[in-house]
């Protein structure tokens, strides 16, 4: 039986539903070399040892455009987990002999023709998929298209089993497909173990640290950080003109603080995509105003897609002092070379939850983190240990 310890997992291959593949597609080959990485090294002390659970696959591309999935040994019989990041804008082909660059529609299309180039012969077909293609339209106002929804029916249609996503936009959208495993998982541990590790004098004593919700969508993610380290919380609305539509959205007119005082303290704001990160600033500087001693704030998907120029000049404003991020999509190396941004590594968790479905067991003490945040508080000696 596959059993999780403190450091590693136990291989044992008359557990497991079938042989393990991971196929990591263009835009994931970092990510699942990684994954690997830890596969094969949980495997070594075992006599069920295997080099690389990589399965070669590619996705060539006519001059026309046009583009096949090829694989490239046989997964008959395979309990196959495909890595995809949709949002990974880096990776190019050519058409007509100019370099286009790849876009989520791109890298939906190569997953499912990689689940074609199966022909059916996997014995199960899982998706990690970090971020959602089309999670961000999670919901019809008026006439509009349920991308996400649409995407997670056609691959049950095409025989997948399973999708792994982390912080969806609305999780909700798994309602499209109720027969389908949908595991919507919270790298939260791994958060706080990295602000732990790279925050100096990290304080979250009551006295010291705050938890602010940048808006009412993501109450839930903070309310959970606030609960397990025994803060208070505070949030931030958005008030919006909604007689104008910019950018296909009402723009924000202000944002309206509600809470207890910010003064003096460090603060903490989750959210799951930095995007343009206006948002973002914005709050840093209101809670600036009101005497906050410093920002760190934290998203899962730091895409930055207007560029880094605006947090630099926040950072060195001392507007805001960390940005954190998961490597569960692209990050530019201008990103990773940026002093205020800290990575959060979230390879391992996602091989532990590989190895979990893999041997068919409950993925529950995995997704949920509270004995391991416990560990972690414990170790630091933080009275919030005992609300869990």
């Amino acid at each position: 039986m596959a059993q999780q310890k403190a450091s590693t997992i136990v291989f044992n291959s008359k557990d497991q539903v079938a042989p393990l593949g991971i196929i990591a597609t263009d835009g994931a080959k970092d990510l699942g070399n990684k994954i690997n990485d830890y596969l094969v090294q949980w495997s070594q002390d075992t006599q069920y040892a295997q080099d690389s659970y990589l399965v070669d696959t590619e996705c060539p591309r006519f001059s026309s455009g046009d583009g096949k999935g090829l694989i490239k040994t046989s997964i008959r019989g395979d309990d196959i987990f495909i890595i995809v990041d949709v949002g990974n804008y880096s990776c190019t082909y050519k058409m007509f002999g100019r370099e286009n660059f790849m876009s989520p529609d791109d890298h939906f299309q190569d997953l499912k023709r990689i689940i074609q180039a199966m022909g059916g012969k996997a014995h199960r077909i899982s998706v990690v998929m970090p971020i959602l293609y089309g999670g961000r339209q999670h919901r019809r106002n008026y006439r509009e298209s349920l991308d996400c929804a649409v995407m997670l029916q056609e691959l049950q249609a095409m025989g997948v089993s399973n999708i792994i996503t982390f912080d969806a936009h609305d999780a909700r959208v798994c309602n499209a497909v109720p027969l389908m495993g949908f595991d919507n998982v919270m790298p939260s541990y791994q958060v706080l173990k990295a602000m732990f590790h790279e925050v100096s004098d990290f304080d979250v004593s009551k006295e010291k640290f705050m938890v602010v919700s940048p808006d009412e969508g993501a109450l839930n993610r903070n309310m959970y950080y606030a609960s397990v380290l025994g803060v208070e919380m505070g949030m931030f609305y958005k008030r919006r003109d909604y007689s104008r539509i910019v950018n296909g959205r009402n723009p924000i007119v202000a944002h309206e603080y509600l809470g207890n005082s910010v003064e003096g303290k460090d603060v903490f704001i989750s959210d799951d995509i930095i995007s343009s990160g206006d948002s973002m600033l914005d709050i840093a500087y209101e809670l600036k105003k009101r005497k906050a001693r410093r920002i760190i704030a934290y998203a899962t998907y730091p895409i930055f897609t207007n560029g880094l120029a605006k947090f630099d000049q926040a950072y060195s404003e001392g507007m805001i002092d960390y940005v954190f991020g998961t490597n569960l999509t692209y990050r530019t190396p201008e990103l990773l070379s940026r002093e205020w941004f800290k990575e959060v590594d979230v390879s391992k968790y996602i091989a532990y939850l590989i190895l979990a479905i893999n041997h068919d067991i409950s993925t529950s003490k995995v997704i949920d983190p509270h004995q391991k945040i416990r560990s972690l508080l414990d170790k630091y000696n933080i009275k919030g240990a005992e609300n869990l």
